[in-house]
């Protein structure tokens, strides 16, 4: 009942602002029982809502829209180390310079600005970088809203443990913020990733990006692999359809150990989730069967009840 008493349309909700005043995002959140993601339905914005309302906002800035319709894939962050990073880099007035920051911070930045590039944007890092500090708007949001990003972790997040990866166990990530971080391509926007498994040669590791419950979305009967966790400890993953024991891909993920490469396992519960959990390095235990090759990994760290729970319960 509450909830029905909610503003649901996006012209009631700005009407909402409207009668609060010039408010901050956190104090319209607080009046109003709404939570981000309906601040954000729809590509709509915190800035857009003002502007509608009749509030101040600072001037607009090149390419502004699409900016502001982008920062709205950032509601997953939830691991405070990136935050307060995040958060450094919008406090100078003026664009940090990737060069003049440590590898791991040069690493973060990009992972922001990977989520807030267009896909096929053709600008560099440095170029993008420039495009949005010179929008003022949309630095103050992105500051407000991290401001109520930090702290909503809901689990001990733990490093990964790979040299100049600044990713940490489950916490979520995008694709692309997953390709940042491991420095992938030269571009503001990371190479697309459309496949399950990446081969990153400089960290020596396959990152396997996975989807546990297939009942819904785009997947065929050949791409419904059955992926989900057996224990805390273990997580049972199918290869590509294509893949064989004997393959060059199956070896390197059976022999990984011998051959000195980490296996780090990503999943979502739904494909309509944009972010994936980091589930950390697993190690080979067993297989059988191939095209797909049903493997069995065990994880370095143990899943949280509430995940094990929801990945179990997966394929059931």
């Amino acid at each position: 009942s509450i909830r029905e008493a909610l503003p649901t349309r996006w012209p009631e909700r700005c009407e909402e602002l409207r009668t609060l005043g010039d408010v901050s995002l956190a104090k319209y959140l607080e009046e109003t029982g709404l939570d981000l993601a309906d601040v954000y339905a729809g590509t709509h914005s915190w800035s857009e809502m003002r502007r509608v309302a009749g509030l101040d906002t600072a001037t607009e800035g090149p390419g502004e829209m699409a900016l502001l319709r982008a920062v709205g894939r950032l509601l997953h962050v939830n691991d405070d180390e990136r935050i307060d990073a995040y958060r450094g880099f919008l406090a100078p007035a003026g664009a940090p310079v990737p060069s003049a920051l440590n590898e791991m911070d040069r690493r973060r930045l990009r992972m922001l600005i990977a989520s807030l590039a267009p896909p096929r944007s053709k600008a560099t890092l440095r170029e993008f970088i420039e495009n949005v500090w010179s929008n003022p708007q949309v630095l103050a949001e992105l500051r407000e809203l991290l401001d109520l990003l930090h702290g909503t972790g809901d689990h001990l997040d733990i490093p990964l443990g790979l040299p100049d990866v600044p990713l940490r166990i489950h916490a979520r990530y995008t694709r692309d913020e997953i390709l940042a971080a491991f420095d992938t391509g030269a571009m503001a926007k990371p190479p697309s990733w459309r496949e399950g498994v990446w081969p990153n040669g400089p960290s020596r590791s396959d990152l396997f990006a996975f989807t546990l419950d297939k009942s819904v979305g785009s997947f065929s009967p050949t791409t419904r692999y059955r992926d989900y966790a057996i224990s805390p400890e273990l997580i049972h993953w199918e290869s590509q359809s294509a893949t064989s024991e004997a393959s060059e891909t199956g070896q390197r993920y059976i022999n990984h150990r011998a051959l000195g490469s980490a296996i780090i396992l990503f999943a979502r519960l739904r494909s309509n989730d944009r972010a994936f959990w980091c589930l950390g390095r697993a190690s080979y235990v067993s297989h059988e069967n191939e095209r797909p090759i049903a493997f069995v990994w065990k994880l370095e760290h143990r899943l949280p009840a509430d995940l094990y729970s929801q990945f179990a319960a997966a394929v059931a």
